[in-house]
Formats: structure tokens, C-alpha cells, sequence
């Protein structure tokens, strides 16, 4: 009996992470809520990528956990893109139901098991992007509007595309040291100002890049595709 319990609570180490990912997101709801964002966009960061490592040292991944793991990416994200838009109001808050509505719909595509995965930019990309933009803007004292709507949208056209974005900071990472550096960068973002511009400059541009490529190499498939159909 003891054993049996053992194994089930060693089978869900990593699936408890993910929960714990999701629960602190009800400190967004107290009054002033809003001041603890840029240190949870961080914690779910770390504890999203967390579950993946547990999943894979322990040996111990299986659909429930994958499954698992995007539905409570899914719920942490679309709460905090909402608390984006809600602070904002008007436009940004306009473009983050928008953003939201592409997650739950991402995370629909994700469950299916019909449907074919590995597509598009992952939700905590933009996750990362909120933050940047939050701390670029708040240390240069400018208005966050345009960039977070900007943000916003494109996020959501490319949580969507059909290709991978291969060349994503993330996606490089693939040991659990990578996945370590990763978000230790974002702490360094966060906690010395001076370094937040080159940081975020590293994940945008990579970002963009990543699309372009990524978009590229898609369209001129469809074309090849196209013409060889077209010569038959």
C-alpha cells in the first residue's frame, strides 16, 4: 500500500508543479492585485518549463501530464493577458481578449488528438513579451499602449501558423541547463535595469526572425506543392 502511494505521488511530481503554476495567479484578483505581475508572468515561466524538465529527468511523462500541462498553461495565461487588458482598458484591452481567444483556441488544437502539433509560436512567448514590454516601459517612462497592443496581435497571428518557429531562444534550449539559463535571464530582466534592454532585444529579434524564416520556408513549400500539382 505504502509502495502504491509511493508511485502514484513520484508519477505526479510534475503534474503537481503544473498545478502550482496556476494557483498563485489568485494574487491578481486582491485589491492591487496588479503589482504582483511581472513577478508571476516570471514564477509561471519557471515553474511551466520546471514540470517539462521533472517530466523528462523522472521519467514520468504521459498524456494526462501533457495534457495537464497545456490546460494550466492556458488558464495562467489567458489570466494574466486579461489583467494586461483590464489595467489598460481600451485598446490593449481589446487586443488581449483577442490574445486570449487565440490561446483557448490553441490549446483546443493542442488537446485534439486528431489534429497535427508543433505548429506556431508557444503562449509563453508572449509571455515573455508582456514582460519585456512592461519593464522597457515602465524604465524608459513610456506609454505601453501601442506596444502591448502590437504585441497582442501578433502573438496571436503567430500562436496560430501552421509552421514551427525553430529559432525561438526557448526552443534552442533543450538541456535543463538551457532551460535554467532561459529563466535566469528573465530574473536578470527584471532585477538590473541596465541589462533588461539587450535581454529583450534577444527575444524579440529572434522572435521576428524565427517568423520571417519559419514563414518563408512555409510559403515557398505551398508553391513547390502547388506547381507539382499543377504539372500532374
Amino acid at each position: 500500500m505504502e509502495r502504491s502511494q509511493g508511485n502514484f505521488f513520484y508519477r505526479n511530481i510534475a503534474n503537481a508543479v503544473s498545478i502550482l503554476g496556476v494557483l498563485p495567479m489568485a494574487l491578481l484578483f486582491m485589491e492591487d492585485g496588479y503589482r504582483y505581475l511581472i513577478p508571476l508572468i516570471i514564477y509561471n515561466n519557471v515553474m511551466d518549463d520546471l514540470d517539462g524538465v521533472l517530466a523528462g529527468k523522472l521519467n514520468i511523462r504521459s498524456r494526462f501530464g501533457a495534457d495537464l500541462d497545456n490546460l494550466c498553461d492556458a488558464v495562467s495565461h489567458v489570466i494574466l493577458i486579461l489583467m494586461i487588458g483590464a489595467h489598460f482598458e481600451g485598446a490593449v484591452l481589446i487586443a488581449s481578449l483577442i490574445a486570449a481567444s487565440t490561446v483557448m483556441v490553441r490549446l483546443t488544437s493542442r488537446l485534439n488528438p486528431d489534429m497535427v502539433k508543433g505548429g506556431g509560436s508557444p503562449t509563453n512567448e508572449l509571455m515573455r513579451h508582456m514582460l519585456f514590454v512592461l519593464l522597457l516601459t515602465s524604465q524608459l517612462d513610456v506609454n505601453a499602449v501601442p506596444f502591448l497592443v502590437s504585441v497582442f496581435l501578433l502573438n496571436s497571428i503567430t500562436m496560430l501558423v501552421p509552421f514551427k518557429l525553430s529559432g525561438l531562444i526557448r526552443s534552442r534550449a533543450s538541456s535543463a541547463i538551457g532551460v535554467a539559463l532561459v529563466n535566469v535571464l528573465l530574473v536578470i530582466a527584471w532585477l538590473i535595469p541596465t541589462l533588461t534592454p539587450f535581454i529583450a532585444a534577444a527575444f524579440f529579434l529572434t522572435y521576428l526572425y524565427a517568423s520571417f524564416v519559419g514563414g518563408t520556408q512555409w510559403l515557398g513549400e505551398r508553391k513547390n506543392k502547388t506547381s507539382l500539382s499543377g504539372n500532374q
